[in-house]
């Protein structure tokens, strides 16, 4: 007879003999006759079926409980020459058991031209499948392509499409024919479906000297998804293209070396319902939000270093744009933030002249440019149509914004000399000295454009060009105050003011305003004859949304022409213009009116209208806002631009710039209005949007947003902040700065001993100091920065008063151990 020790331990021996013999684990099943290893993680949303009897395949994807694959399953393999080699030719796989997962050997495929050598290592790592896929080849030798892997998946409609790690997306649905073929140098994607919630994450981390490149393909209406590894970035094989209609094989041949790679590929089921949710947004449709975002927002992305509107389907990109980084904003995506700053980055590079200007397009091929100024390594190029401008301010406000989003100092000094060369450029043009910039063409007789707008012939004193430069002017100032240049900053503002001056004057004394007409002309011939007074709406919401327009009465007349004429006509967007320009003035392809340039529905623009109509009348702002989102449902907002006459979509490109109306909603709505050093909020909110919240993240912080009319909140794991007013807030360690009006000049610091949340309230932004309250516990130390220099300030503590001086910096500070909630008011003191 065994001790009762000695026999439950052999109990437990011979239980764990056999479960490891049966499948020890219920989350790694072993299928000995099949040869087939079921891999799932806790909770069943992901499961893998690996089959190694037959060759050696993925041949099964299960997302939550959803079969995801075709019958090919996902492999690896290579292209050589005309030849295809992969792992399901494979024979006589090794496996061997582990703990955690299993490991797969003697994966051998190829010919004598170059064999390779795999073994496939599957961990599960709590919510996560590990593949590790390591291969040997025999010798170097050119491929046409590797995967590593190919994931065959069982239809274009699995997917509705996949969130790229470059702030892109592919959109199956544009992957119309066969061998249809859009490739990116990115490896991860996160797949969604829009009807079930299911998300498919593949990260796919390199190496030092690795690359991942994804081509996702039309293969016989199959949805493909082919990663390859190589030692340096893959180069397209047909001119610059990304997308390739009918063709499989849009990256080039690479070399590949003797020797053993390896990476690790990680799986993970996401609840894109749960993950990619806009919160609580009451009066708006916020999945409809959602969708639009990732889909119509992302796909201008059209790969690492290029972010455009025309995006990936015809390989366009218009550098005359300004809104790429606010589109960023929006999205709140920090691979898209840091795409975004690799994009400016080579745009400053490769982009840019020697005297300044900076190049207007990008394109995958010539055929579109000015005779000689395509660059066929680079893409970058002067648009056939004219020397458009708007490149020159679209380069630094996408930079500013972009510095708002990054806060990165370093990346934003890389940027000054280019970004002053190009305001220089422009202000250079101003030749008569009236405080109003030139383009290059001079009179509609040449038939040439000079912005957007590429088949209008604007000429010369372009109104358009103008607005855009005045709101580069100012955001490069407050950047040039960042950086320290007082000086420039100051010549910006001067700049910008003397514009604003000329813009605003009469038509009959140089400026922009026609009295008659009661709106703002487009633009002037160098004869001196006005053209486009026929209410042409970016230039007038442009003028008001970037300040130039400040007048009261001239923004009455302008907004209730552009809302009467709109309602008449019950457009769901605002047209480019409401009445025709003379033959004269356009290319023929806008004639009869309404059609193209000339009258037809342009999205693009909606910001601008957003923005303006905000400070007026804020529901209809959101009315449009509205129609766009239903517009989204009916069709995916999948066009260029829509008819006049049938408000059907129509053009080729799809235009990401089209969501610019939503970017609005969250910058001039909602209020998020990212700084540098900080988050911020400045609300436009009306009684029907009130409750609203979501998650926002910059820069790795989670910030929830709570937003009643008069009513903000921000929170941290660091600190709550309520008011009723405009503010930023931003937290380090233990000292927490907090913004009034969400201005640069006025801060409240408050460090705490403990690292307990702060929470506090700001009661009143004050004229000429500040209210407060603190509900959290803690020993502050309050500091006032931005007060007058030198003067007395009156504190007070729940009703006790004192006596304080700012010292010579206009800084003042006191200790308070806040053990119970305490008020706090500072206000200048009567100096008498």
């Amino acid at each position: 007879m065994y001790p009762k020790s000695t026999f439950l331990f052999i109990v437990l021996l011979i239980l764990n003999i056999t479960a490891f013999a049966d499948g020890y684990r219920d989350d790694i099943v072993f299928q000995e006759k099949a040869k087939t290893v079921t891999l799932s993680v806790p909770g069943k949303k992901l499961a893998l079926v690996i089959d190694y009897g037959a060759g050696c395949t993925v041949r099964q994807l299960v997302v939550n409980g959803q079969q995801t694959l075709s019958t090919s399953g996902a492999f690896t393999g290579m292209k050589v020459g005309e030849r295809i080699f992969s792992s399901t030719s494979a024979r006589d796989v090794k496996l061997a058991r582990k703990s955690d997962g299993i490991t797969l050997t003697h994966i051998t495929y190829g010919n004598d031209t170059l064999m390779v050598d795999e073994s496939w290592d599957f961990t599960i790592v709590g919510s996560l499948i590990n593949w590790k896929i390591t291969r040997k080849y025999s010798n170097a030798a050119q491929v046409q392509e590797v995967a590593f892997p190919k994931w065959n998946f069982a239809g274009l409609n699995v997917w509705k499409g996949g969130i790229l790690d470059n702030g892109g997306m592919v959109w199956c649905k544009y992957l119309k024919r066969n061998d249809d073929s859009y490739g990116v140098h990115t490896g991860g994607v996160t797949f969604w479906n829009d009807k079930s919630g299911n998300g498919l994450r593949i990260a796919t981390p390199a190496k030092v000297n690795q690359n991942f490149s994804t081509k996702f393909s039309n293969e016989n209406n199959l949805f493909t998804c082919t990663q390859q590894l190589s030692e340096k970035p893959l180069k397209q094989r047909h001119n610059l293209s990304r997308f390739v209609s009918g063709k499989a094989d849009v990256f080039a041949p690479f070399n590949v070396e003797a020797g053993t790679v390896s990476a690790t590929i990680s799986l993970e089921y996401v609840d894109y319902f749960k993950e990619y949710s806009r919160g609580t947004l009451p009066g708006i449709n916020a999945e409809t939000v959602r969708e639009l975002m990732n889909t119509t927002g992302r796909y201008g992305v059209v790969d690492n270093n290029i972010i455009g509107a025309n995006g990936w389907l015809t390989n366009w990109k218009c550098l005359h744009e300004p809104f790429f980084s606010q589109i960023g904003m929006a999205l709140y995506d920090s691979n898209y933030t840091a795409n975004m700053a690799a994009t400016l980055n080579q745009e400053r590079d490769l982009a840019m002249q020697a005297d300044g200007r900076v190049l207007s397009r990008w394109h995958n091929a010539p055929g579109d440019e000015i005779p000689g100024t395509y660059n066929a390594e680079t893409g970058y190029y002067e648009a056939m149509w004219g020397y458009t401008i708007d490149s020159q301010p679209g380069y630094v406000i996408n930079t500013s914004e972009q510095f708002d989003l990054s806060g990165d100092l370093d990346w934003l000094r890389s940027h000054k000399a280019a970004c002053e060369k190009a305001l220089d450029w422009l202000i250079s043009r101003d030749a008569n000295h009236n405080g109003i910039f030139e383009m290059m063409n001079n009179n509609i007789a040449e038939k040439k454009a000079s912005d957007w707008l590429d088949i209008v012939w604007a000429s010369y004193e372009n109104a358009f060009v103008n607005a855009q430069m005045f709101e580069a002017l100012n955001l490069w100032a407050n950047c040039e105050e960042v950086l320290g240049d007082q000086d420039k900053a100051r010549h910006y503002r001067a700049t910008a003011a003397k514009l604003k001056e000329a813009f605003n004057k009469p038509v009959e004394e140089g400026g922009f305003w026609s009295a008659a007409k009661k709106r703002y002309v487009y633009w002037r011939d160098n004869d001196g004859s006005v053209h486009g007074d026929n209410l042409v709406t970016p230039v007038n919401f442009a003028a008001i949304a970037f300040g130039l327009c400040d007048d009261q009465e001239r923004i009455t007349q302008l907004l209730d022409q552009i809302e009467q004429r709109t309602t008449q006509e019950n457009l769901f967007h605002w047209p480019l213009c409401f009445d025709s320009f003379t033959q004269a003035e356009v290319s023929p392809g806008n004639w009869p009116f309404p059609k193209y340039e000339n009258g037809d529905i342009f999205p693009t623009w909606g910001y601008l209208g957003v923005r303006a109509y905000t400070q007026y009348d804020k529901s209809i702002a959101l009315k449009y806002i509205n129609k766009l989102l239903d517009q989204y449902k009916k069709d995916g907002l999948s066009s260029q631009r829509y008819s006049r006459t049938t408000q059907l979509g129509l053009g080729d490109d799809i235009l990401a710039g089209i969501c610019t109306s939503i970017t609005a909603l969250y910058r001039d709505i909602y209020g998020i209005r990212p700084k540098w050093n900080r988050m911020g909020l400045e609300p436009n909110l009306s009684q029907q949007l009130n409750s609203t919240q979501f998650s926002y993240r910059l820069r790795d912080i989670l910030y929830q947003v709570k937003l009643n009319v008069g009513d903000y909140s921000l929170s941290t794991e660091r600190f709550t902040i309520k008011s009723k007013q405009n503010f930023g807030a931003s937290n380090d360690g233990q000292m927490f700065n907090i913004y009034p009006q969400n201005r640069e000049n006025f801060i409240l610091q408050v460090k705490a001993v403990t690292k307990s949340q702060l929470k506090l309230n700001l009661e009143e932004a004050l004229p000429k100091g500040l209210a407060w309250t603190v509900a959290s516990k803690d020993n502050y130390t309050f500091t006032l920065k931005g007060l007058s220099p030198k003067s007395r300030y009156d504190l007070t503590i729940n009703s006790k008063k004192m006596l304080l001086t700012a010292d010579a910096n206009g800084c003042l500070s006191f200790n308070r151990d806040c053990k119970t909630p305490a008020s706090f008011i500072v206000i200048m003191a009567n100096q008498n």
